[in-house]
């Protein structure tokens, strides 16, 4: 009897993990997709060659 309850607990674990792999992402991230540059560039060139 306690060979079945570990079995079936092991069992239950690997169950468990693939269901959290495969399932998908609860996160709840805005979409904000691409982002244009706003900033300035950089006037000045230096050669530090």
């Amino acid at each position: 009897m306690n060979l079945f309850k570990l079995v079936g607990n092991a069992i239950r674990y690997l169950y468990d993990g693939a269901i959290e792999i495969f399932s998908p992402s609860p996160d709840q991230y805005p979409k904000t997709g691409v982002q244009p540059f706003d900033g300035d560039p950089h006037t000045e060139w230096i050669d530090r060659s």
